[in-house]
């Protein structure tokens, strides 16, 4: 599926509550977005919406590529097409068609995120070969940095006879060379640096914090136990808001204490891209099933030891691991409190084994009994089915 109306509609209104000025200049877009066609498709006339990728080199140079049929030299970029999930991940792949590089190449600016640097309107030509009247393209410009000093381009020579880089100052498109400029005066260098954030969460007592992630199509590293934390957002004023916004939208009730950076990790995320993680190390020696989990499946104390049975995000028990070895546990793991026989509500057995039997329908609904008002353990209250 293209990118939904709904995705298109609210990077644009981001967008323009950045840049109020242009809404009259992208009236026509909104009135693509209100009427019955597909926003992105090249069928939807005399408008429709494209994506080009806004790459910068170390020296804050952009590349352009030179096309054949028009003899324009332009940022890599074009239509979008059905298997694109968003309008950043139509931009990742016209750049990698069109120049070679790949995503793993790329990562975001922490001046733009996932947001568009620019939204152009610019007139094409009729083009009788393929039947298309002339009309207008609405194009969202991503940013990006490259991870490595220059990689090799391999270029689609069949569309493009050549490639540039060009400085700030020399960038043909008028709308995008004034905010590179500007953005260039605030810190847009081409230097690579984290925009994401996560938190390597210990007790002191040799144990780690993690969290079983949701098994989802389309999310980062499913269904396997990765650290708290997330994105940065361009209302974040530095990587440790956002942990702190991350873990307080996350788990509530969770405070770790003594957070600092420990290491850069990187990443990929769901369209490839390379993500520098800032990891923050901190302390809490609460217990994970008293703070509510609003994101994942649950949180579990881990040790070093139980590493290697766990479905980890890739790299994890490596950072664990080191952490270990450069911050020791003063003393083992607390012991877990156990009630003692003449502590235990009457009828409670010690060191049983219980069965505990999950059913649901498919509308989600699970089945619960009520237990016996005179029943010895957890008495008149909803329960699993269970037997000993």
């Amino acid at each position: 599926m293209p990118p939904s109306r709904s995705h298109i509609r609210a990077t644009i209104e981001a967008y323009l509550g950045r840049h109020a000025e242009e809404r009259e200049a992208l009236d026509g877009l909104l009135a693509v977005l209100d009427g019955n066609g597909e926003p992105s498709s090249r069928a939807t006339l005399p408008h429709h919406v494209t994506c080009s990728a806004v790459v910068i080199d170390r020296d804050r140079r952009v590349l352009h590529i030179d096309h054949r049929a028009t003899g324009l030299l332009l940022n890599p970029g074009g239509h979008v097409e059905a298997g694109d999930r968003t309008l950043l991940s139509a931009a990742v792949r016209e750049v990698c068609e069109e120049a070679g590089i790949r995503p793993g190449d790329l990562c975001l600016t922490p001046k733009f995120l996932d947001s568009p640097i620019d939204v152009d309107v610019h007139d094409i030509d009729a083009n009788p070969a393929k039947g298309e009247p002339a009309h207008q393209h609405f194009d969202f410009r991503f940013a990006f940095y490259l991870t490595a000093e220059q990689p090799p381009l391999a270029l689609q020579y069949e569309e493009v006879t050549g490639a540039q880089w060009l400085p700030f100052a020399d960038v043909r498109s008028p709308t995008l060379r004034a905010k590179l400029l500007d953005a260039g005066a605030e810190g847009l260098d081409g230097q690579p640096e984290p925009v994401n954030a996560g938190a390597l969460i210990h007790d002191g007592h040799g144990r780690y914090l993690l969290r079983l992630r949701d098994d989802r199509e389309r999310i980062w590293a499913p269904w396997v136990f990765a650290l708290l934390g997330g994105g940065r957002t361009i209302d974040d004023s530095c990587l440790a808001a956002t942990l702190r916004r991350e873990l307080a939208e996350e788990v509530l009730g969770l405070e770790p204490t003594d957070l600092m950076p420990f290491a850069v990790e990187e990443a990929t995320s769901v369209d490839g891209l390379a993500v520098p993680i800032q990891v923050y190390a901190g302390r809490w020696k609460g217990k994970a099933e008293t703070v509510e989990l609003r994101e994942g499946v649950l949180l579990k104390w881990c040790t070093v030891d139980m590493l290697e049975r766990l479905r980890l995000s890739p790299g994890l028990g490596e950072l664990i691991r080191r952490h270990a070895a450069e911050h020791p546990a003063a003393e083992g793991p607390p012991d877990r409190p156990r009630p003692l026989p003449g502590e235990a509500p009457a009828g409670t057995e010690l060191h049983i084994v219980g069965v505990h039997l999950h059913l649901q329908d498919e509308h989600g609904r699970i089945l619960l009994g009520l237990r016996h008002p005179s029943s010895a353990f957890a008495p008149d209250t909803w329960h699993f089915l269970a037997v000993h």
